[in-house]
């Protein structure tokens, strides 16, 4: 890559897949394909960024065991943790700061909720002047009570796709 970037992994968090809302869509397809991110970024000596989603109760309260990133992702020591509040991962967290003091320019991005946190952070980080690639099969989410989750994943690829971010499958990543 050109430009120096970073893997952003958003919300894959224990809550995700065991949690309240049901069943995550392609579960196990979606974390091997992140893993599968990780372990190549990490080969290649990518800056890895972890986002883990906190609310003051529920799912995501601090400290709960449903709250932690899933054990799969191990983050190392050199791995940034950011937490955040709101949808936005940029939103009152330091990624912002975390990102320019590498001099990163470019996200590679996956993770969690397709329509929540992964869409508002892929339109701040375009709009922030970021070059973005979302992992098109690096994302899920839940069924919703008008679409399924496969037709939310889908529709947020086409709307995103070509405009906020360049969408790639897994196999076609270049770290």
């Amino acid at each position: 890559m050109s430009k120096k970037a970073a893997l952003l992994i958003i919300d894959v968090q224990v809550a995700m897949f065991a949690g309240e809302e049901g069943n995550l869509y392609n579960a196990d397809r979606v974390l091997n394909n992140i893993c599968t991110l990780l372990k190549r970024a990490r080969s290649s000596k990518i800056a890895v960024i972890f986002i883990q989603h906190t609310d003051k109760d529920g799912e995501f309260e601090k400290g709960k065991d449903t709250w932690q990133l899933h054990p799969r992702l191990h983050p190392q020591e050199n791995e940034k943790v950011i937490e955040k509040t709101s949808w936005d991962s940029f939103y009152n967290t330091g990624l912002e700061e975390e990102l320019k003091r590498q001099g990163i320019e470019k996200l590679i991005i996956a993770g969690m909720q397709t329509e929540f946190c992964l869409d508002t952070t892929c339109r701040r980080a375009f709009s922030m002047g970021y070059d973005n690639i979302l992992v098109r099969d690096a994302h899920s989410t839940f069924d919703g009570e008008i679409l399924s989750a496969d037709q939310i994943i889908k529709h947020h690829n086409s709307v995103l796709g070509g405009r906020f971010v360049q969408l790639k499958p897994t196999d076609e990543v270049e770290f």
